[in-house]
């Protein structure tokens, strides 16, 4: 498929995808990043250009789990129009079903405010959390019913673990929530950063997490947190997800040799902060990917069909109600890309699209 070849007027692509083919010089090594993950990706309904060129979140989104899928070795099925993917690890086949965190009708998109210092000066993170934690359950409830009323009859989906592959695209600055509102809306358990930026020596071992037990949207109704804590989602084997499964990734990968990649990962002895030029980053395609399991599944997902080193899984004991993980202290915690463009690129000619 020509992913990148504009097919409409420029008054209806998205912002983001005008900035990928605006042309400036060094631009290529990222659209070749992008080509590199879309190699084997079938537009199986022919609309997937549309929807890159004019929404662009949820299919790069779906483009980065095929990369990622593909880095893992899974076996892909493409037989079936939904859901999103059907894969086999080993002797594991399941279903992923894709989906993004959306800015809410009257809100502003996450691309519609520039990542200025003052924009990071102001930022409320218990508010960005609390946006972030209602359009995540908005998402997550819309999939959990076209579970119900369009997959799970299907006999490639019954009996086979049923996967929600969720990422946060719902304001501007969403990268910043990192995993905090995610794991508040399926474990309800919360870091409240700005309690521990305001008074740190309330906290000497560090960032604690808490309970919610509900959060209140901004029509009063509440959401009770906790979606893993009880068996009413059952249905849901598992969620995949990543706030770094972004075009920050592309950057980051792309092999720019004028980029900046700082990153910041977590390991046993504590945080480690990492800068490097473009050309050096050793970021990978699974970095940053963390695995929810839910332990009430009437069909679980095996631990090991997600193992690999810095990938975070992490699970309930709903009896004790306590929280555990693997790779959570060996993982990107965060990471900013900045890239440095001059003039035009005129002279380069893009590889065929796969």
């Amino acid at each position: 498929m020509d992913l990148l070849t504009p097919l409409y007027h420029t008054d209806k692509l998205h912002p983001h995808f005008k900035t990928i083919t605006d042309g400036r010089k060094g631009r290529h090594y990222q659209r070749e990043e992008l080509l590199r993950w879309l190699e084997g990706f079938p537009d199986r309904d022919n609309k997937f250009v549309k929807e890159f060129q004019t929404t662009f979140n949820s299919s790069f989104w779906e483009i980065y789990l095929h990369a990622t899928f593909r880095d893992y070795g899974f076996s892909f099925d493409w037989t079936h129009p939904a859901p999103d993917f059907l894969l086999t690890a080993g002797e594991v086949t399941f279903t992923v079903e894709a989906t993004t965190a959306n800015h809410a009708a009257d809100a502003t998109p996450e691309w519609g405010l520039g990542m200025t210092p003052e924009f990071y000066k102001d930022v409320d993170f218990n508010e960005l959390n609390r946006v972030a934690i209602i359009r995540l359950a908005n998402a997550f409830m819309s999939k959990s019913r076209k579970f119900d009323d369009k997959y799970a009859h299907h006999d490639h989906v019954k009996d086979r673990p049923f996967v929600l592959a969720l990422a946060p695209f719902e304001q501007p600055g969403f990268q910043l929530q990192a995993f905090r509102p995610i794991e508040a809306l399926l474990f309800d358990y919360y870091v409240d950063e700005s309690e521990y930026i305001a008074n740190p020596g309330r906290f000497p071992n560090g960032l604690e997490g808490k309970t919610l037990g509900s959060v209140q949207k901004d029509n009063g109704a509440e959401i009770e947190l906790g979606f893993f804590d009880c068996p009413r989602f059952s249905h849901i084997s598992a969620v995949v997800f990543s706030h770094l499964g972004t075009w920050g990734k592309v950057d980051a990968m792309s092999g720019c040799p004028t980029a900046i990649i700082r990153s910041i990962w977590s390991s046993p002895s504590g945080l480690e902060h990492v800068v490097s030029k473009g050309d050096e980053c050793s970021e990978k395609i699974t970095d940053g990917l963390r695995i929810y399991h839910n332990p009430y599944a009437s069909i679980p997902l095996p631990l090991e069909v997600f193992r690999k080193e810095g990938v975070a899984q992490i699970w309930a004991d709903p009896v004790e109600r306590s929280l555990f993980s693997e790779e959570a202290e060996n993982c990107l915690q965060s990471r900013t890309a900045m890239m440095f463009f001059t003039g035009k690129d005129k002279d380069f000619v893009e590889t065929p699209s796969p």
